[in-house]
């Protein structure tokens, strides 16, 4: 198991934690090729298990297959539209709580209301921020599914609860503004891994953000400011000409 919890951990009274839980599984029925592709690169940077479908059709043949923890759907696709499908798994027993976001192009209140109304938990407007998207993927698992997902991420002394978005190291409460806090949950979640300052920026700020890469290096400043106290080790590594991750070895400190 990794030095990084995540799982969702359950405090004993001798403050272990147990262990893991397989990792969530997200059908995506995306008949956009480039933003299939995105949420799939997204979502597995989260840790994700994610499959990809393109029309209504292979969906209905994917779900009779394997019932995924979430489905990401599109309301306009080839072969049975999205909200075809939504209404088919609210009719079937085995898919009827299954959580659903949509995805539409379609921001008309009243069209809001038409795909609420058949069965989806959440509604997403594109163009969207994906890190919003992910933020509500979160969200909606855990409220359907807790057992499935991370609820707090730690190392050494160092703990993120991702529900209550408080951070604390030792017996200290870290104070984060929320671009400090999705930044360091990010590279929390996989230890040792470099991310360039534009993958960073992709994931945290989004794809749609208009900002210079050396906003990502300004950012990481204060949130080391904000980790480690004078005398503390610093659990952010700098790799000189790559980028940025999270010190794997933290943990052995």
């Amino acid at each position: 198991m990794s030095e990084i919890q995540t799982s969702v951990e359950t405090r004993t009274g001798a403050g272990r934690s147990l262990s893991a839980t397989p990792a969530p599984r997200i059908l995506v029925v995306e008949d956009e090729a480039a933003l299939s592709l995105l949420l799939a690169y997204n979502l597995e940077a989260e840790g994700f298990v994610v499959d990809r479908v393109e029309r209504g059709d292979e969906a209905e043949i994917r779900l009779s297959e394997v019932i995924p923890d979430l489905i990401i759907l599109d309301w306009m696709l080839p072969g049975v539209s999205g909200l075809e499908i939504c209404r088919r798994l609210r009719a079937r027993e085995v898919t009827r709580t299954l959580p659903v976001i949509m995805l539409t192009a379609r921001g008309e209140e009243s069209e809001r209301v038409r795909g609420l109304s058949i069965g989806a938990d959440d509604y997403v407007v594109k163009p969207f921020s994906v890190p919003e998207l992910m933020a509500r993927v979160r969200a909606l698992l855990r409220r359907a599914r807790p057992d499935r997902v991370a609820g707090v991420l730690s190392a050494g002394d160092l703990e993120l609860d991702r529900q209550n978005w408080r951070v604390h190291r030792g017996s200290r409460d870290v104070h984060l503004g929320p671009t400090e806090f999705r930044l360091l949950e990010h590279l929390m979640e996989k230890p040792g891994r470099v991310f360039s300052r534009a993958q960073l920026l992709d994931s945290v700020w989004g794809l749609s953000a208009e900002i210079d890469e050396r906003t990502v290096d300004v950012h990481v400043g204060r949130l080391r400011k904000a980790l480690s106290n004078t005398g503390e080790r610093d659990p952010i590594r700098t790799v000189r000409g790559a980028g940025y991750s999270f010190d794997e070895t933290f943990s052995k400190a």
